[in-house]
């Protein structure tokens, strides 16, 4: 039995690459990074933070219903990427489509100020329950597009947003759904968020004005661990089926967890990755695999494992490779999606964006992408899209 096609027929985002489609192609073919610096921890700190008219957009949501003002900006981003994928697929309110929108950190900056009050007067406040589960997400985006179909929420550390891809694509060949909204959302530019990140010596200890290149991603040879924090959401709309809108199609889907030696252990050769990337990849010939879009975080260890991992399968056969957090930084549950965005944008556009210090060239057509997303666990997901 042939097993139907699963088709992204939208995608929309909020990211440090703006808030349009538009927006982020025209980022992604400069060779800028989107950082910028934010006092958080007691110092400096480099982040990828949206835009002013981002915030905007998001401030703009926050005021236009008196509950949405209680919100986390985790839950306001996510709502700002739902509405515009939905609009763009053509999806109607009130109809069945189901969500699954997940996050790592969930409510960061809104439970730390909640708790925060609680340190100094005793007392919680009120919704601080309602407004800092992680449920609250997909909840309130399905109570915005009023739809009618099941909603899911989830953590999965950094791989959430493929996780949340994987059971939409369980749903629709299940029968059990024609429509998912899936995708991640993170708004992790909090104090303690980065003082956890400090604490385990991950975090980037470049400065803007010293530094060309604050996150390392895909530099195999740097001397020290330079993952960035950034902020935003993405989602995308799947449908069974050939569809006359498809972005995409989804190829292939994979998964692995490999055996913990510690709370973020990964093996010198990412095995994890190894079985994800040869799932999703089935029989297809793996010369066909144009470009590979990797979890790289700019962290020494992460970005080697998963480079080890990549030669392990493909061998002479390796593709391009790329990354997008040299550019916009890690954001957690989120990445995996934005991930999602950049191979869409390579395959419509034909064109591979690099990382400015991995030199590659593009030397055949872009038909084929996979995308790999790990989180602390070593929970890998991978995802190979094609026209």
């Amino acid at each position: 039995m042939n097993t139907p096609k699963i088709a992204i027929t939208s995608f929309a985002s909020i990211s440090p690459l703006g808030n349009t489609s538009e927006q982020v192609w025209e980022n992604y073919k400069n060779k800028n990074h989107c950082f910028s610096s934010q006092f958080l921890d007691k110092q400096e700190t480099v982040v990828g933070a949206l835009s002013e008219n981002s915030k905007d957009l998001i401030d703009a949501i926050r005021s236009s219903d008196s509950n949405y003002k209680s919100l986390d900006n985790s839950v306001l981003f996510a709502l700002y990427a739902s509405r515009q994928a939905v609009q763009k697929a053509g999806w109607v309110k009130r109809s069945n489509f189901g969500i699954n929108i997940g996050s790592s950190r969930g409510a960061t900056d809104l439970f730390e100020k909640h708790f925060q009050e609680y340190l100094e007067s005793g007392k919680a406040q009120t919704l601080t329950s309602p407004t800092t589960t992680l449920g609250n997400i997909s909840s309130w985006i399905a109570h915005d597009l009023q739809t009618e179909g099941p909603e899911v929420s989830h953590s999965i550390t950094c791989s959430t947003a493929l996780h949340s891809l994987l059971n939409g694509v369980a749903w629709l060949r299940a029968g059990m759904a024609d429509q998912f909204l899936v995708g991640g959302s993170e708004a992790p530019l909090t104090d303690f968020t980065i003082a956890q990140m400090r604490a385990l010596k991950i975090y980037s200890r470049a400065k803007l004005d010293q530094d060309s290149w604050p996150n390392l991603a895909l530099d195999l040879n740097k001397k020290q661990n330079t993952m960035v924090l950034g902020e935003g959401a993405a989602v995308c709309c799947l449908e069974i089926g050939e569809k006359n809108n498809a972005l995409a199609y989804l190829i292939g889907v994979g998964y692995a967890t490999e055996i913990l030696e510690h709370n973020i252990s990964i093996s010198a050769e990412a095995t994890c990755f190894q079985k994800s990337m040869k799932m999703a990849l089935k029989e297809i010939p793996l010369e066909e695999v144009d470009v590979i879009v990797m979890h790289a975080p700019g962290t020494i260890k992460g970005d080697l494992t998963e480079y080890k991992a990549i030669q392990k399968v493909f061998g002479k056969h390796l593709p391009l490779l790329t990354s997008n957090k040299w550019k916009i930084g890690h954001t957690f549950g989120t990445s995996g999606m934005l991930s999602i965005e950049l191979a869409l944008l390579m395959l419509q556009n034909n064109q591979f964006i690099g990382v400015p210090f991995f030199e590659q060239k593009q030397t055949k057509e872009i038909q084929k992408v996979l995308i790999n997303s790990v989180g602390f666990g070593g929970n890998a997901v991978s995802v190979l899209l094609g026209l």
